[in-house]
């Protein structure tokens, strides 16, 4: 958990705030923070909630229109926008936005990962990093590791499903997590498992002259080599992944098939 309450200070409140991770997580300690200022966080048209898949232009454009319409009350006016992706375009007129704070007008910005972002964009916002990452996404990458080619094919079909919910009115269908959202922050947590075997690895070097690498014919886990093909292809992956129009399920079978069985 990100433990928000300890970056907020009531009494000095940044004009927007960037935090990553499980949005399930993230906006209740927001909601619950808002309402110890005296905020209510229902019926109130001065605190907005928004839960979008993919933040194009149009609407970073009513964002801005929404941010300069008058408050309701003298209270504070509270956006909290969740999204898995965000346009280049989209991303442009919150820059512009952001570069002249609104008074009393403060933004919650919740993604799965903030590197995805422009550092620019980024550079505008109090940023408040996650602590423990990952979870599920842990486990799934270390049983991933474990499984065949076959099995990891068939795993990355069942990853790559939606998640879908109605939103708070029952009045439209939201994307919870989509086919990217998703890919991404796999990609993230496999990265990390794949660094903390290295590491266990290498101490267990140091008492051994040679450790071969179970699937890679003649390979030894200490080529440098190797590991950075399969840390590059991870980089080059997450990096299509945040092109429109690239082919997800592509993407993610190249990984499972550049990392070998039985790690």
């Amino acid at each position: 958990m990100n433990q928000i309450h300890q970056h907020l200070d009531k009494d000095n409140l940044h004009h927007a705030y960037l935090t990553e991770g499980a949005r399930s997580e993230i906006v209740p300690e927001i909601k619950k923070f808002c309402e110890n200022l005296g905020i209510k966080t229902s019926g109130n048209p001065d605190f907005c909630h928004i839960v979008i898949d993919n933040f194009k232009i149009e609407e970073a454009f009513d964002l801005r229109a929404m941010s300069t319409d008058k408050s309701f009350s003298s209270t504070k006016k509270i956006f909290i926008i969740c999204l898995n992706s965000i346009s280049l375009d989209a991303q442009n007129v919150l820059l512009k936005m952001f570069e002249e704070p609104i008074e009393n007008t403060h933004f919650f910005l919740v993604v799965p990962d903030a590197n995805a972002l422009l550092k620019t964009l980024v550079s505008r916002f109090y940023l408040i990093p996650r602590k423990t990452v990952f979870g599920e996404e842990i486990k799934d990458a270390e049983k991933f590791i474990a499984m065949s080619l076959r099995n990891r094919i068939d795993f990355m079909k069942e990853l790559l499903l939606e998640s879908e919910e109605e939103d708070e009115e029952g009045n439209e269908i939201i994307t919870l997590d989509s086919t990217r959202s998703k890919a991404l922050k796999f990609l993230n947590a496999l990265e990390t498992v794949l660094h903390q075997k290295i590491f266990n690895s290498n101490k267990m070097l140091k008492n051994s002259a040679v450790f071969t690498l179970p699937g890679v014919p003649g390979g030894f886990y200490a080529d440098q080599n190797f590991l950075a093909s399969c840390f590059e292809q991870i980089l080059k992956v997450r990096e299509f992944l945040r092109m429109p129009g690239s082919s997800t399920k592509n993407l993610m079978e190249s990984v499972a098939l550049v990392i070998p069985e039985k790690v």
